[in-house]
């Protein structure tokens, strides 16, 4: 009898500790994983990354396209080799700094893409999606949780990035003569678009088409999360959080290159439409 009270015990036991949950979000599962917080956002933009390319490739070709090109006494063109990119036949609403020409921007341009940027909806998605990692770490923790510290964490994400923006891509994009687009691989791969995405974080092209280091890019972002520090909470101010940020940010950046390299493939494919493509310099 003790033996049978003590089985039913540990089945309810095992039972209460059985119970069904809710299925976690993306964000909750990797806080599980306790890694870094720059490396899950970095992994949750990676994962969108490949369901694009995962999409694309189970798309089949459109009709009339991909047909092999009947002979010719004229030499056929050959394929583009490595390092080409391609560039948008008409400007994007979700990534505004995908490059839609070869040519550079002026001074007005570069304006004119910080405020595109700013408001893009990959901006707003970005924010949202920082705002929900930051809320289950509950950071800062000035914040509070619930409606109200989930819209104030959107709100600072949504200002940094206007920050960011303006400091990057307008103001010290046209100081150097930086050129702040993003120009994507024609013929992207996964590994590769994993290698190109993260170069791009140090390297970027110059008005002139040549590669430069990214200074624009990279002092960008610090100079927001140094100007953020004025409405941040006071316990988040130090340095070590403000680089940490920083770190959050690049991290970011990098997972959002990825879709960046994968956009123009992913349109062509579901549209039909063919995309330019020009050398890299």
């Amino acid at each position: 009898m003790h033996w049978s009270q003590s089985a039913t015990s540990q089945a309810k036991n095992t039972t209460a500790g059985c119970e069904c949950r809710p299925m976690p979000t993306a964000a909750c599962f990797l806080r599980s994983l306790r890694l870094p917080r720059l490396w899950r956002a970095f992994l949750l933009r990676a994962a969108m990354a490949l369901c694009c390319a995962a999409t694309v490739w189970a798309q089949p070709p459109a009709s009339g396209q991909n047909y092999p090109d009947a002979p010719s006494a004229t030499p056929s063109r050959r394929k583009p080799p490595a390092g080409f990119f391609s560039t948008l036949n008409r400007k994007s609403i979700f990534f505004p700094d995908i490059a839609t020409t070869e040519g550079p921007l002026s001074a007005g341009g570069k304006f004119k893409l910080f405020v595109d940027d700013s408001a893009s909806l990959s901006a707003l998605a970005d924010s949202a999606l920082s705002a929900g990692i930051a809320q289950a770490d509950n950071s800062p923790r000035g914040y509070g949780q619930g409606g109200e510290g989930y819209a104030k964490r959107f709100g600072a994400s949504m200002a940094r990035r206007a920050s960011s923006e303006f400091f990057g891509t307008f103001l010290l994009a046209s100081m150097l003569r930086q050129d702040p687009r993003f120009f994507p691989q024609a013929e992207p791969t996964f590994g590769g678009s994993v290698k190109y995405s993260l170069e791009r974080l140090v390297v970027t092209r110059n008005d002139d088409g040549h590669d430069v280091a990214n200074w624009s890019g990279l002092l960008g972002p610090l100079m927001a999360e140094g100007l953020a520090n004025a409405y941040w909470p006071e316990q988040d101010r130090t340095a070590g959080q403000t680089f940490r940020r920083y770190g959050f940010d690049l991290a970011s950046r990098a997972g959002g290159n990825i879709l960046r390299n994968y956009w123009p493939v992913f349109f062509k494919k579901l549209r039909g439409s063919p995309h330019s493509s020009a050398a890299r310099n």
